[in-house]
């Protein structure tokens, strides 16, 4: 039998809390006729600005093909535009249009909500808490891989520790 210790695990309650905050956002704006794909396309945008398709993807966790289906839908509905890039013609740059903003303004509002919803019973210095935690793991896992081996007592100590 597969055994594994899951309630243990930052990675299965980071997972499962994602795919809920997903679940839970997609169900805040489907009355309003836009994806969750699509939320993501516009967040990374405002995020980040301009992005290729490729760049874009990749953010998204998606193959590039799949990303153009999404694309070719904002592009019709008016939300962006896919520019040539100066230096690589063959290169697409996606960027948000002033279409976007009243359908970002709707998005954000849901997120909003969605966001009380997840933290309710916490008070704002245990949100701040967990943000900071959350992204003490993701500069973890963001940095370079150490050589195999590492021990257990070193397991839980934030990368800038483990460093000399």
């Amino acid at each position: 039998m597969l055994q594994y210790d899951f309630k243990k695990s930052v990675g299965y309650w980071s997972n499962v809390t994602s795919q809920a905050f997903q679940r839970a956002l997609n169900e805040e704006v489907r009355p309003l006729g836009i994806t969750w794909r699509q939320c993501q396309v516009l967040a990374w945008l405002a995020l980040e600005g301009r992005l290729s398709q490729a760049e874009l993807a990749e953010r998204m966790g998606i193959e590039p093909p799949t990303l153009v289906g999404i694309l070719d839908r904002m592009e019709r509905d008016g939300w962006i535009q896919r520019e040539s890039c100066p230096g690589d013609r063959r290169k697409k740059i996606v960027v948000a249009t002033a279409e976007a903003e009243p359908i970002w303004d709707e998005i954000a509002t849901c997120a909003r909500r969605v966001r009380q919803r997840a933290t309710r019973g916490l008070t704002p210095e245990q949100v701040e808490s967990l943000v900071a935690m959350l992204d003490l793991v993701q500069q973890n896992l963001n940095a370079p891989v150490e050589k195999q081996g590492s021990t257990a007592d070193n397991e839980n100590q934030p990368v800038a520790e483990k460093v000399h």
